[in-house]
């Protein structure tokens, strides 16, 4: 139910990912009558109103007559439709869709209440817009996307039905018993000028990143198992006086996976006793905290966000209709880069990780490569190859989108956000992350398992009995490890990891 006063990412995720119905509220279809009565007026005046009676962008000196008015908001709907390359991906459209009927239902668009109701009964009929990768640069709104967006509601272009077959737009619309919307003044740009996609990105990117971070917790804790460390610099106090929260929340974690444990302490009982684990395993809490509050972060930002009415110009409720430079995409393109650099360096260190379990000089007691036959057999050599070049591609999708900046509309756009691109990247980035995770999950197990005559966790047992049940083979001589690859990062990606964690644990920070 959209009212006036924003959305929630739950809400967000409920649309875009499991189709949930949209209404509009009693309340937000009296504030758009109310804002279109303002805009009526202004358009019903001689004097040029932005948005409303003129061209757009550099464009904005001209003033439209009433009778090409309709025709110019058609056309800026039409001409920004410039999108290029893959499709993007459907539940980033739904969110953006979704997001822009938030910015339009809270009244301060002008936008008419027929069309907002267009709107949700397209998201409702499960019509998706095509929409390409490239065409926005993060200000004025992601333009080329939400202008695809626009285009469905006019019954023009290309969108898909509920079946996933891709027809023409008013097909669609007509199948569905949806009238095509005529666009009146200001309705065209209103459409098309929020930071929604981006928005809508971070949103599903913050839910993944939750999962992810604390699948890395559960298998850096078996790898810490495996490789028979200390869980004495996971405790507490030793956190409490570095009070960052999410370091704290990290080493708990750890510490809840690995109770019970036969296989911890035993670093000082080797023939060269151990002062202490190597940093990747020892400060494991440290990285993976330092991008949970970078999350936090991302969060208050994308809260902020979804409580927003991005447009220009905008209604405001003492009837005055103003220019403002709200659409603006620094704000969430920061925190997009941010992510991205933080779950990179999640990824750089547990890959690090794995290099350590594979190492026999570092393992200590482990079969080289965690091999059944070590030179006979190759045993996840080549695993950890795969982890790397993820690692590597990270580190390359970490550079931040949002210190660059390219002009367009002819210098009057001259300083823009990039955060479409840097929303793209961080999609990218954290399916690269459930990957690595995976990687180091299929060697920690292996590896635990091969620590025989000694205990694993409880939590580290049902982690290994819920991952073989689901087709994920343990130690033995080499076969096609692909598919072990393929099924283990499905078992990170869907929670699995997590479901067989949590009811020895308890819920996870």
């Amino acid at each position: 139910m959209l009212g006036t006063t924003g959305t929630t990412a739950q809400d967000v995720i409920a649309v875009a990912r499991h189709g949930a119905r949209v209404e509009l509220s009693p309340e937000a279809l009296d504030a758009l009558a109310a804002a279109r009565g303002i805009v009526d007026a202004l358009a019903a005046k001689p004097e040029p109103v932005y948005g409303v009676s003129t061209g757009f962008g550099a464009l904005a000196s001209r003033h439209i007559s009433p009778e090409l008015r309709a025709q110019l908001q058609r056309n800026i709907v039409r001409s920004h439709a410039a999108g290029m390359g893959p499709r993007v991906e459907r539940e980033v459209v739904r969110a953006l869709m979704f997001l822009r009927l938030k910015t339009v239902a809270s009244g301060h668009t002008g936008v008419r209440p027929s069309v907002a109701q267009t709107m949700a009964d397209v998201l409702n009929a499960g019509i998706t817009p095509v929409v390409h990768e490239y065409g926005s640069l993060g200000c004025s709104g992601d333009l080329a996307p939400l202008s695809h967006c626009a285009l469905t509601l006019m019954g023009e272009g290309d969108a898909e039905g509920p079946d996933g077959t891709v027809r023409p737009a008013g097909e669609l619309l007509a199948a569905h018993g949806i009238a095509p919307v005529e666009l009146r003044e200001k309705e065209g740009l209103a459409l098309l000028n929020g930071t929604d996609g981006m928005l809508g990105m971070l949103i599903m990117a913050l839910a993944d990143l939750e999962l992810l971070y604390k699948s890395a917790d559960v298998t850096a804790a078996l790898t810490l198992e495996a490789l028979l460390g200390t869980e004495k610099v996971l405790r507490p106090e030793l956190h409490a006086i570095r009070p960052h929260p999410g370091q704290g929340a990290a080493a708990a974690n750890m510490l809840a996976v690995l109770k019970g444990s036969g296989l911890t302490g035993h670093f000082q009982e080797e023939e060269a006793p151990r002062v202490q684990d190597a940093y990747s395993v020892r400060c494991a809490p440290q990285v993976a905290g330092a991008g949970r509050d970078t999350m936090a972060h991302a969060r208050l930002v994308a809260e902020r966000e979804l409580a927003s009415a991005v447009d220009n110009p905008v209604v405001l409720p003492d009837g005055r209709v103003e220019s403002n430079g709200n659409f603006h995409g620094a704000p969430v393109a920061y925190v997009l880069d941010f992510l991205a650099i933080a779950a990179a360096d999640l990824g750089s260190i547990a890959e690090r990780r794995t290099d350590r379990l594979l190492d026999k000089n570092r393992s200590h007691g482990l079969p080289p490569f965690l091999a059944d036959d070590a030179g006979v057999d190759s045993g996840l050599m080549i695993a950890q190859y795969t982890q790397a070049a993820l690692v590597s591609e990270m580190k390359r999708l970490a550079v931040p989108a949002s210190a660059d900046s390219i002009p367009s509309s002819a210098m009057q756009e001259d300083h823009v956000s990039m955060g479409w691109s840097a929303a793209r990247k961080l999609r990218t980035a954290v399916g690269n992350l459930s990957r690595i995770l995976a990687v180091e999950l299929y060697a920690a197990t292996r590896a635990v398992e091969l620590r025989r005559g000694l205990t694993p966790a409880p939590a580290t047992q049902a982690v290994v009995s819920a991952l073989r049940a689901a087709g994920v083979e343990g130690p033995g001589p080499d076969r096609f490890l692909a598919p072990d690859l393929a099924a283990a990062e499905t078992f990170v990606r869907e929670g699995k990891l997590l479901a067989a964690v949590e009811p020895v644990t308890g819920p996870l920070a």
